[in-house]
């Protein structure tokens, strides 16, 4: 199991204090959540914070862009600090453009995932399971923390880890959206190998918040 926290959610006044905790901790992600306010209602952060903060840790940074255009974008995310790199399937406009995407990030040494909102078809996802490191299943509307866990997600957790089943792939299965102790045990049941958790780490003591997702997994 990996743990994302999601920085979102983090005191960006104790910006040091916090990764300090947070780099005392299991955690191998840090979960980064960009929004442009067109393709989600809200506005967050860009390239130069993702490069503050990928200097104050060594785990992987997770770049996750909501926004209207990945294709245009994404090069300055990956210079700027960006390990992986996952897009939403509804801002392609065919299945070939995607594809050609996923590859040309693949070709730098870059991982990729896929993720969508939750009514959107899966089909396209499923299609590139063997071509993309992981899958992001979101567990609430995309665009604002704290939000409650949508429980009928579980649902697409499982379909996607059938099929990684029965094709044979080793992408990992993400899941994102009010995430605490109890819905990642729900979640790690259902097939989830990452947990990217935001106000339940850090409205609190953040050793002890991941202590208790880390502990679902034992």
């Amino acid at each position: 199991m990996i743990i994302a926290p999601s920085i979102l959610s983090m005191d960006f006044s104790k910006t040091n204090e916090s990764m300090d905790q947070i780099n005392a901790t299991p955690v191998e992600w840090i979960h980064f959540d960009v929004m442009d306010g067109h393709f989600v209602p809200n506005i967050t952060f860009g390239q130069d914070i993702l490069r503050g903060i990928s200097q104050l840790t060594d785990s992987l940074m997770d770049v996750h862009l909501m926004i209207d255009d990945p294709i245009k974008y994404t090069q300055s995310f990956i210079d700027n600090g960006a390990q992986q790199v996952t897009v939403h399937i509804e801002c392609f406009e065919s299945l070939d453009q995607l594809r050609e995407f996923v590859r040309s990030v693949k070709d730098q040494g870059v991982m990729v995932g896929l993720t969508s909102k939750p009514k959107t078809p899966i089909d396209w996802i499923l299609e590139l399971i063997d071509e993309v490191d992981t899958i992001l299943v979101m567990s609430v509307e995309p665009g604002f923390g704290g939000q409650s866990f949508m429980y009928e997600q579980l649902d697409e957790v499982r379909t996607i880890d059938a099929h990684r089943k029965e094709v044979g792939s080793k992408v990992l299965i993400q899941i994102d959206g009010g995430i605490n102790d109890q819905t990642a045990a729900l979640a790690l049941e259902a097939g989830v190998d990452v947990l990217v958790a935001g106000s339940f780490i850090f409205k609190g003591n953040i050793k002890e918040n991941v202590d208790k997702l880390w502990n679902q997994s034992l």
